[in-house]
């Protein structure tokens, strides 16, 4: 692919803009598209060629280039502060796209939907985020909150952040989910004992914490179905025959023990 000289001297149906228009956004390269977002070239570069230089920088691959932060963009010359933020504001515009998707299914009958509902979202952050979702009583999101960010322990998520706003919003369950960053979603000893410290606070406050999944690169991991929460007693489970057939947020299938794969696009919407 032409990257020399400047853009506005090529022939027209070179030019990036002149090609979009012509043949529509889908129909471009990858750097072409990131070509328009920087806008214009710079360190003896054109905007093409920046682009090209930082997806080589990344493997070729956006959910890599996603997850830059913008002093990593800018490591790459001709790409200041501003170019750097429209990047990545570019990129989290697209991650929220694929975000919703999963958020059209309101109701959560399983892990696989707490996955496609926040995988996209957490999937290539940096930190960990812990996150809850507040169902009714047939298992449909009446909300969801980003609790913490930052390592998971019990100190950090205290069952007061995670409850209370299942009391102020009349909750009938709750499930909560937080990513790993290394992409591994092997839960950790803490990961354990945060789930079974909100487990026994839901079981006090009569609000059920329904399951807490990990979330990894392309994976995920139940920690109900690892054991980690009581078994709901069959009086409980009778009282809410009327819910649908994935009633616990992570009964799901039997062969979700681990779980399967995530989808493959990347995105969400910060609270």
């Amino acid at each position: 692919m032409e990257t020399r000289g400047r853009i506005r001297e090529w022939p027209a149906e070179r030019r990036p803009r002149e090609r979009l228009g012509a043949l529509g956004a889908g129909e471009i390269s990858t750097a072409e598209l990131l070509a328009l977002v920087i806008g214009s070239g710079g360190a003896g570069e054109t905007a093409l060629g920046l682009a090209t230089s930082l997806l080589g920088r990344h493997g070729g691959s956006l959910r890599r280039l996603g997850s830059a932060s913008p002093a990593d963009l800018e490591g790459v010359p001709g790409i200041g502060p501003a170019r750097s933020s429209a990047l990545c504001a570019s990129l989290e515009l697209g991650r929220r796209m694929a975000a919703e998707r999963g958020r059209t299914a309101r109701r959560i009958s399983g892990p696989r939907d707490v996955s496609r509902r926040l995988a996209p979202l957490l999937r290539d952050r940096k930190q960990e985020e812990f996150w809850a979702l507040y169902l009714d009583t047939q298992n449909r999101v009446i909300s969801e909150r980003r609790v913490t960010v930052g390592l998971l322990n019990a100190s950090l998520v205290h069952p007061r952040e995670v409850f209370a706003p299942a009391l102020r919003r009349s909750a009938a369950s709750v499930v909560v989910a937080h990513n790993h960053p290394s992409g591994d979603p092997e839960p950790s000893e803490e990961d354990v004992a945060v789930t079974r410290q909100l487990g026994a606070s839901g079981a006090l406050l009569g609000i059920p914490l329904r399951d807490h999944v990990v979330l990894g690169a392309d994976d995920y991991v139940s920690l109900r179905k690892r054991g980690c929460l009581p078994v709901r007693s069959p009086r409980a489970a009778s009282s809410h025959a009327h819910a649908s057939p994935g009633d616990s947020a992570t009964s799901g299938d039997a062969r979700e023990a681990r779980g399967s794969r995530a989808p493959a696009e990347a995105t969400g919407t910060p609270p």
